[in-house]
């Protein structure tokens, strides 16, 4: 166990789930029908079709307009070249333990305000963005969007945010989860909070 995961420990009165250091590995469930085999067979449905919808906000299209860089679609300045060391310094600076939450499941993770501080630090706050590249996509469970990193008017990454929702009236919320946790994602590329993913797959 790590030093960063030991302080965070100690910091929060919750415990952290065993599976998630990798002690113990995630068991199937099983459950047994009421009805025989035979008849779950015959008459349960082959496939349970998941409705999905959007928001009918897809990214706005230009048209061959050589003034702007069309988000949705382009890879602008996909590494052309390497970020100012300054900045690089920033991204990639070790995290401090006491900016290190536990969610309830013992899941370890950095606040997405953090990422976004430190975006500002290596960037200058307007120096870099979130492109929407897809519509927003509702299921009956989650709301999803795909997004690009945009720095200093270059692609830096693309990744899909996600967030649950347990209520209608919660789906605009959802949204705003959905960008944060895509913005997380992409940060990955930056080298941001890079030992809590490390730790994440252990």
């Amino acid at each position: 166990m790590t030093s960063l995961v030991r302080r965070a420990l100690l910091r929060s009165p919750r415990s952290i789930s065993p599976a998630v250091l990798g002690f113990i590995s995630p068991q199937k469930r099983y459950f047994s029908p009421s009805l025989s085999s035979r008849q779950a067979t015959e008459e349960a449905p082959s496939k349970v079709e998941e409705v999905t919808e959007t928001l009918n906000d897809a990214p706005l299209f230009l048209e061959n307009d050589v003034t702007q860089v069309d988000w949705s679609r382009s890879f602008h300045g996909l590494s052309i070249q390497p970020f100012s060391d300054e900045a690089a310094k920033v991204l990639t600076a070790p995290l401090e333990p006491n900016d290190v939450e536990i969610k309830p499941d013992g899941i370890i993770y950095l606040p997405e305000i953090k990422y976004r501080r430190i975006l500002n630090k290596a960037f200058g706050p307007g120096g870099w963005g979130l492109a929407p590249r897809s519509e927003t996509t509702i299921s009956l469970k989650s709301v999803s969007r795909e997004y690009a990193l945009v720095c200093h008017g270059r692609l830096v990454s693309v990744a899909r945010g996600e967030q649950d929702y347990f209520d209608p009236a919660g789906i605009a919320t959802a949204t705003e989860g959905c960008k944060s946790n895509a913005l997380m994602r992409c940060c990955k590329d930056l080298g941001i909070a890079s030992e809590l993913w490390y730790l994440a797959s252990t």
